[in-house]
């Protein structure tokens, strides 16, 4: 069941954020986290530092509105914009894709810096703090294929990448369960409302943030002391450049 409340519909109560807040920020990291360092092993295969100035992956993981916000905290991500992936162009719009029907996943789009921060890297902090990834076709409260997690590779070297890293740590078995991340190649992205970009950044306060997404925050900034930016890199400063 997925409960989030529109941008307009606000909590009026303020009491009741503070509350809200109160109990997320002293709630533990999620998961078993090592006191130092990441608690996922770093890929073995990775791409070649360096290469390009600029590289650009989707990923989904349930509700956009965490996995922006965990990206836009990372050293060498230079955007990462909400979005829709793996359905058509028309259905691409967020009444439509919480049906489930439009084989759309709520994704994020992240650009990034390669001779800062790697492919792998990433992928990395996708698997160790943005969500669970042996969950299958939900994230915590949020039910259905539109919330499943996935990787769009943009060519055969990121899904060549992205697979072994699944078998890597699905061969050092991390997590209790099998990784249930689907790859999906050649799958367009297409840009979310406004009204979902920076979502987290601007409404910090909004019961689902609370809940479900500050934690992710935390642990990034626990378990990658080394990636971690206090100030977020938001859609509006990335398109205006600064």
């Amino acid at each position: 069941m997925h409960y989030r409340v529109e941008p307009m519909r606000r909590v009026a109560c303020f009491t009741l954020r503070a509350a809200w807040l109160a109990m997320a920020l002293a709630l533990p990291p999620m998961g078993a986290v090592a006191e130092n360092g990441p608690r996922l092993p770093a890929p073995v295969l990775d791409e070649t530092a360096g290469e390009r100035a600029s590289g650009t992956l989707v990923l989904a993981a349930g509700c956009f509105w965490g996995v922006q916000g965990v990206f836009q905290h990372i050293t060498g991500v230079t955007s990462a914009v909400s979005g829709y992936a793996g359905g058509d162009e028309n259905t691409a719009r967020y009444d439509k894709v919480t049906s489930g029907a439009t084989g759309h996943a709520e994704a994020v789009r992240i650009t990034y810096d390669p001779r800062r921060i790697s492919y792998g890297r990433l992928l990395q902090v996708f698997f160790s703090v943005v969500h669970d990834p042996t969950q299958l076709n939900r994230q915590g409260p949020d039910v259905g294929n539109q919330y499943r997690s996935a990787i769009f590779p943009a060519d055969p070297e990121q899904a060549r990448i992205a697979k072994a890293y699944i078998a890597q740590l699905n061969a050092k078995h991390v997590f209790a369960a099998a990784i249930a991340t689907k790859i999906e190649p050649e799958k367009a992205f297409y840009a979310a409302e406004d009204y979902h970009q920076d979502f987290l950044v601007k409404h910090p306060g909004h019961p689902y943030i609370v809940i479900h997404d500050l934690a992710k925050i935390r642990d990034l900034q626990h378990s990658f002391p080394d990636l971690y930016r206090a100030s977020p890199m938001l859609v509006s400063a990335a398109r205006s450049g600064r």
